[in-house]
């Protein structure tokens, strides 16, 4: 397995950072040994000291090395590691594995309306979606707390909406994540986030698309809150 970087990170390196993450090292710079560190691994200090920088080199953990020692924080891209591993478990383990996003409507760049409307795009979606689209998405800035929790839709089974390609460029597979929408006027489904495999958007930032304008049926304008509920 290798992080967005390149870098290998497989699952020693992994146990190491979910050992870390017991310690509190999510929450702030935690101090660790590598000695203390390899015993309770069942490892080498060298060993325990390569995961460590395979984990640093990687993007996951930052490190403080002092005299006595070193402090580690993880990173929030080590963090939705974890999160990612979490809901694996979750599918494993639990019959429910949805997951519940919270964010702020926030007006868009119209490029959502542009894409939606493509042959290509639009003829998928009435076949593996049910129904057609309103030309336009609703686009959401996700709380902190779901920006992390955002990783877990990767244990989650998505539409996957194939990508195609015309007489002037290839575009690129979306996928899309079944959800139910709550705000203050009532819930409405059905609904999808939609993931472009392609996107100028953050982690932060999610995309919704339903058979109607979400932001009249459900009297919405930027700042309200919604949430988001995702299932299989």
């Amino acid at each position: 397995m290798a992080d967005s970087s390149g870098q290998a990170v497989g699952r020693d390196e992994l146990a190491t950072l979910k050992l870390l993450a017991l310690d509190g090292a999510m929450d702030e710079p935690t101090k660790v040994s590598c000695a203390d560190l390899a015993g309770r691994l069942d490892a080498s200090n060298q060993t325990a000291s390569r995961r460590l920088q395979r984990l640093e080199d990687a993007g996951f953990l930052d490190r403080d090395m002092q005299g006595d020692g070193q402090q580690v924080h993880i990173t929030s891209a080590g963090e939705r590691r974890l999160q990612s591993e979490y809901a694996d478990y979750r599918r494993i383990f639990e019959s429910d594995a949805s997951v519940h996003l919270q964010g702020l409507v926030t007006s868009g760049m119209g490029e959502g309306r542009h894409y939606i409307t493509l042959p290509g795009y639009m003829k998928q979606f009435i076949e593996r979606l049910d129904y057609e689209p309103f030309a336009g998405t609703l686009n959401l800035e996700l709380t902190e707390d779901s920006v992390r929790k955002r990783a877990r839709l990767g244990a989650l089974e998505p539409v996957t909406i194939e990508g195609w390609e015309d007489d002037e460029r290839t575009y690129g597979p979306a996928y899309c994540y079944p959800v139910s929408v709550e705000s203050g006027d009532g819930e409405y489904e059905p609904a999808h986030v939609i993931a472009p495999e392609r996107t100028h958007h953050g982690e932060e930032k999610v995309e919704l698309i339903a058979p109607e304008k979400l932001r009249d049926v459900l009297e919405l304008e930027d700042g309200d809150e919604v949430t988001v509920h995702v299932s299989e």
